[in-house]
């Protein structure tokens, strides 16, 4: 995980609509940027529909949520189009962006090949790229809140 006080790393990856996003896109708003392991799975659909319906109040709060998987953006649309998601989703395939934000460790090395395993984490970012608050660990259900009251 990245300290706090650390310069969020740039990055440049599609949503689920295919747009292409960069973290400087976001300058001037605080971001709220959580990585999880899969779409649809059950965690990982409790917390991103945690954020779906606590969305307002982080955008009263001037916060955007982005959530980052190495899932497709084909998964993200139908992740994002099954549960109404009013947020940013980004693709990692390549998971470039998942290790410059130290969230991944290695997993199970089936015939010679090693996997990968997002831990679930989230940063605050602030209005000038910097992070401000780092969670690893988190508990899907409980993170949203978690978030919004640091926001506080």
């Amino acid at each position: 995980m990245l300290e706090v006080g650390t310069k969020a790393p740039e990055f440049s990856l599609p949503d689920q609509d295919g747009t292409v996003r960069s973290l400087a896109d976001y300058r001037g708003q605080k971001v709220v940027l959580y990585f999880y392991p899969k779409d649809m799975t059950s965690g990982c659909t409790s917390q991103a529909c945690s954020f779906g319906e606590m969305y307002p109040q982080f955008r009263e709060k001037g916060a955007v949520i982005i959530g980052v998987s190495k899932d497709t953006v084909a998964s993200h649309k139908r992740f994002e189009e099954k549960y109404g998601l009013p947020f940013t989703l980004l693709a990692d395939p390549s998971m470039e962006v998942l290790k410059a934000y130290d969230v991944l460790v290695e997993g199970l090395t089936k015939a010679g090949k090693v996997s990968y395993k997002t831990i679930r984490t989230t940063y605050l970012i602030d209005e000038e790229g910097t992070i401000t608050r780092a969670f690893g660990k988190v508990k899907a259900k409980e993170n949203a809140q978690q978030m919004l009251d640091v926001l506080d």
